[in-house]
């Protein structure tokens, strides 16, 4: 399976800033995921048209069955992600960010700022996070375990997790 790994920032589309959070992405995927899979990586300049281009490509060119998003989440004029997705995702997933934000809380009080979510656009999950590394770690960690069935409800193709790192739930899997 493909999976887009879209970084937004202007300073790193330029080149002035080191990339971590895309990385990070990459870093907690490997660690998860036991089956292959393919990285396409992207670093856009904040903005909805940036970003929304970037979404249409990898969902609609690449093929991406699952498409991890960092920056541009936030209430700064230039944070325009979750209007880029709005553009682009045909159904929404309002518990991811319910869900996110509800973690980070427990870490951060500025957490309520953030504007992350999920949606599908035909065989693609979309999930936006936030654009620090350890942020996106702790999301991710919260999020992952309902990944493989929504690529699996979708037609994406399939994710196995390895259970020491996240235990993917999938209704009719062993009885807990």
């Amino acid at each position: 399976m493909k999976i887009g790994i879209l970084t937004v920032s202007d300073r790193a589309s330029r080149g002035e800033y080191e990339d971590l959070s895309g990385p990070a992405i990459e870093r907690f995927l490997h660690r998860a995921l036991t089956n292959e899979w393919e990285a396409v990586r992207r670093i856009v300049p904040d903005g909805r048209a940036a970003v929304r281009d970037a979404l249409l490509r990898l969902c609609d060119d690449d093929k991406a069955g699952l498409v991890l998003i960092t920056g541009g989440t936030g209430p700064a004029p230039r944070d325009e992600t979750p209007e880029a997705m709005d553009d682009v995702i045909e159904k929404q997933l309002p518990g991811f960010g319910e869900l996110m934000r509800k973690v980070s809380l427990e870490q951060v009080p500025t957490a309520i700022l953030s504007r992350q979510g999920a949606g599908t656009r035909g065989s693609t999950l979309m999930i936006s996070l936030p654009g620090k590394p350890s942020a996106i770690d702790v999301c991710l960690t919260a999020v992952f375990p309902a990944v493989p069935y929504c690529l699996d409800l979708i037609g994406a193709g399939r994710l196995e997790t390895d259970p020491s790192i996240i235990e993917a739930f999938r209704p009719g899997d062993s009885i807990r």
